[in-house]
């Protein structure tokens, strides 16, 4: 399951945040994820929440290991780019 979750773009549904899209980067625990867009939340500062506070897109972020593994503001600029790029596309979420 933790395979899965990770690279999942995903759309908060509470909290200061709601409606905005960001990826999965890390699992914390079965039921919390670390999450960033690389705009207001950076890959290094990643925000941990609960999974019942998400919504799932089908969409994935392709590369994610590479992403992570880079250094400085590189790393939130390609965050940046593969959820403007999945969002142009029109994905459906899965719910």
């Amino acid at each position: 399951m933790a395979d899965e979750l990770l690279g999942r773009i995903v759309q908060s549904k509470a909290g200061r945040d709601k409606g905005r899209r960001f990826a999965v980067i890390a699992i914390e625990d079965e039921a919390h994820v670390r999450i960033a867009d690389g705009d207001t939340r950076k890959i290094a500062h990643a925000k941990k929440k609960k999974l019942k506070h998400l919504s799932f897109e089908r969409a994935r972020v392709d590369q994610l290991e590479s992403m992570l593994a880079a250094t400085g503001n590189t790393a939130d600029a390609a965050l940046r780019k593969a959820l403007a790029r999945d969002h142009e596309t029109g994905e459906n979420k899965e719910g």
